[in-house]
């Protein structure tokens, strides 16, 4: 199989040649760590855990990035505006401006380079007029929004062997990055219209994204970037899930669907039991990372909502950096839901510094035994 099968076949309840094998990665503190621990520099870690084990790794022809940008044009600029305390007051490409400790820099807020706090102290929209600003940002000819060659990458990815995915951040992601959290928790209650304006624009931008790149060339998988729970709760009520959410979840899945897109994956950390009813209501058919220290029972929720739901991750990061007997119970708490299919197991969330390098190939050779590579 190739790469493009296997991964469809896992996630939609067919049969794999194997499972892929996807154990997670991670962040900067976690590869020096892994540095001083036996992981040779100037290596792909990658690369030389597939040697470590013996696996050939599965390569796939040149993959190609369709390149669409959902974020918004123009950015703000990154920039410090205060050090003090061994802090950094930034703000950063969204317009937010917070804390971080001086031993990161503004970038480490665009992409999840390491593990980095913040403290919140302003957000970009606060009032009306500021969304009235923020919509302007959301042109989707702006220039840059899409490559020059963008009918090009879709040409070359018709007749692809890898995963052609589409990501960008839902309804209530997107919202908490115009408003905070605190901001729009509050506006819920005491601005709900504009709750909902934002939430429609939102729906429709992105469906026109979908759509421009449906027209051309239709991806294997959209990963839908949530984030709405704590541990052992979601952040908002089942009842505000279904007014504010998801009729954008709805109406996307809608247009995948027709489209033929076989995934649609939704991305939440936290406890997520009350939210995995409402995405399948939605058209969601696969979620990640069901985290356990949040509370997640992933093979619980197999028992309850049978092959309605495909997940992937959900192997604890704490028995990882454990390891010995506790990682091997660990993967056996498993092996029901692999088992009955529609699922890729691996780390359920970025690996973190306190999972050595040698717990992790360890861990990693249990894994690929698990799912077929070895």
């Amino acid at each position: 199989m190739t790469p493009r099968q296997r991964h469809i076949a896992a996630l939609t309840f067919s049969n794999p040649d194997k499972v892929p094998f996807q154990p997670g990665g991670p962040r900067e503190s976690t590869l020096r760590a892994w540095h001083a621990q036996g992981l040779p520099g100037g290596v792909n870690w990658y690369d030389y855990l597939y040697e470590t084990l013996g696996i050939d790794r599965p390569r796939s022809g040149n993959s190609v990035q369709l390149g669409a940008d959902f974020r918004m044009i123009p950015q703000f600029e990154e920039k410090v505006l205060a050090h003090r305390d061994g802090h950094y007051v930034v703000q950063d490409w969204k317009g937010n401006v917070c804390e971080i400790s001086d031993q990161f820099d503004v970038t480490y807020l665009r992409i999840a380079k390491d593990f980095v706090t913040r403290r919140w102290l302003r957000c970009p929209v606060e009032t009306r007029d500021d969304w009235e600003q923020m919509k302007l940002r959301y042109d989707i000819d702006a220039p840059g929004r899409w490559p020059e060659d963008f009918d090009s990458r879709c040409r070359a990815a018709a007749e692809r062997d890898w995963v052609l995915g589409v990501s960008f951040s839902g309804p209530f992601w997107q919202m908490r990055e115009w408003c905070g959290f605190e901001g729009l928790c509050l506006m819920t209650i005491d601005q709900p219209d504009l709750v909902a304006d934002m939430a429609e624009f939102w729906t429709d931008f992105v469906e026109a994204m979908l759509r421009r790149i449906c027209d051309r060339v239709v991806p294997d998988c959209a990963h839908i970037s949530e984030d709405m729970a704590y541990k052992q709760k979601a952040m908002i009520s089942p009842e505000m899930t279904r007014r504010f959410c998801q009729p954008s979840w709805m109406r996307w899945s809608r247009l995948l669907r027709e489209a033929g897109c076989p995934l649609i994956d939704m991305d939440s950390d936290g406890f997520v039991g009350e939210l995995i009813p409402i995405w399948i209501e939605s058209g969601i058919n696969v979620c990640d990372p069901i985290e356990v220290a949040a509370g997640n029972d992933i093979v619980a929720f197999r028992r309850t909502h049978g092959r309605d739901m495909a997940m992937r991750q959900g192997v604890d990061k704490r028995a990882m950096a454990k390891g010995g007997r506790t990682i091997r119970d660990e993967l056996k708490r498993v092996e029901p839901v692999l088992a009955d299919g529609g699922f890729i197991p691996g780390c359920d969330h970025g690996v973190p510094p306190d999972v050595s390098w040698p717990a992790f190939v360890d861990y990693a050779g249990l894994l690929a035994r698990m799912t077929g590579w070895l």
